[in-house]
């Protein structure tokens, strides 16, 4: 564990991804998807990383409909590493539910539970929960402020627009975090910068695309919300959440990393209507050093994720694990050395940076 002063966390995310093997052609079950991913959450706390994030969605190509499930059948497997949502889709989920489902993964981590509360780039859930897009930001408004009420009080009092009223009732089980840890994840909004700062949350922004280095107005602008709302900016955490692999040689890791990453950004490329062709140009592009793609061995994942603390000041950095699937011994290596080569060296690194400033 690094030292406290540091304050440096490093991570995994994933989306559970269950896409076609491209080799194959063979796709594996969304039950044996689940099954790895509580393997690579054992890995990773055994290797000294931090956190593991699991994204909701509800969609045949990604297993993680339900985070806080996957996450509670490792949590009494694991001692220390943080489990967390990442995202939760707030704003068609009932905020009720998501704080009972969290509170009791983190009864069963002996507080290790966290929320990280979004309104989903992937749009799936709202038409199976029985929402409207056109109510997008109203309902994440609505049920983070419910969230937020239940987690900071036993019993609430609480009415809104879109969720029955709650008269004076308990909500339990109370987690064992006072409180239990809630970020706002964003794609690169300032009002959710904003609004994060306000609230005095910690933030994790989506960097998967361009350069990281542009992010930092945003978090300028977060910081700022947050020192005129009476937050002290310096205690807040900011966390980013980006593609990447990690291999024994940068050229291993370009090579294993490219052709399901390739095929699943055209999917979903497809499906925003982006228009422009993933291609290896794009791809060789994005591993550069001031780029949004973290593919290489230990030692230059490792210099990106120092770079990207000098530029932006992160506290936490999670490398999305896998984009499409991809043999899980690879993805096994990768969690191996991101936790005992690259945030050891990351740590030591900006132990020493730092503490000569």
């Amino acid at each position: 564990m690094a030292e406290s002063t540091v304050n440096m966390e490093i991570g995994i995310s994933t989306f559970l991804e269950t896409t076609p093997d491209l080799v194959t052609g063979k796709t594996i079950s969304h039950a044996e998807r689940i099954r790895q991913s509580v393997e690579e959450i054992v890995l990773a706390d055994q290797v000294g990383l931090d956190v593991y994030g699991i994204g909701e969605h509800h969609r045949p190509d990604y297993a993680g409909s339900a985070p806080a499930v996957v996450l509670a059948a490792a949590a009494a497997m694991t001692k220390r590493i943080r489990l967390t949502s990442a995202v939760t889709v707030l704003s068609s989920d009932d905020p009720v539910r998501v704080y009972q489902d969290f509170a009791t993964l983190d009864g069963i981590s002996n507080g290790r539970a966290e929320i990280m509360a979004g309104r989903g780039s992937f749009t799936e859930s709202f038409p199976l929960f029985g929402y409207s897009l056109d109510d997008y930001d109203e309902l994440f408004e609505e049920n983070l402020e419910l969230l937020l009420a239940i987690r900071d009080s036993e019993k609430v009092t609480w009415r809104g627009g879109h969720r029955p009223a709650i008269d004076n009732l308990g909500v339990y089980p109370r987690s064992v975090q006072s409180p239990l840890p809630v970020w706002i994840a964003s794609g690169g909004s300032p009002q959710s910068a904003v609004r994060a700062g306000i609230l005095g949350l910690p933030i994790a922004f989506a960097i998967i695309g361009g350069m990281p280095e542009k992010f930092a107005p945003l978090v300028a602008l977060y910081k700022k919300a947050a020192a005129q709302a009476g937050h002290d900016p310096e205690k807040l955490m900011i966390a980013t959440h980006s593609h990447g692999f990690v291999a024994d040689t940068t050229d291993a890791a370009a090579e294993m990393f490219y052709p399901s990453t390739q095929a699943q950004m055209n999917v979903i490329g497809r499906e925003r209507g982006w228009g422009n062709h993933y291609d290896r140009a794009t791809y060789d592009a994005m591993r550069s050093l001031q780029g949004a793609l973290y593919v290489g061995d230990a030692d230059y994942v490792a210099e990106k994720i120092i770079l990207l603390r000098k530029n932006l000041g992160v506290t936490r950095f999670f490398l999305h694990l896998n984009v499409g699937t991809m043999p899980h011994k690879d993805v096994l290596r990768a969690i191996e050395l991101l936790g005992t080569r690259v945030a050891p060296f990351v740590r030591k690194e900006i132990a020493r940076i730092e503490g000569t400033n």
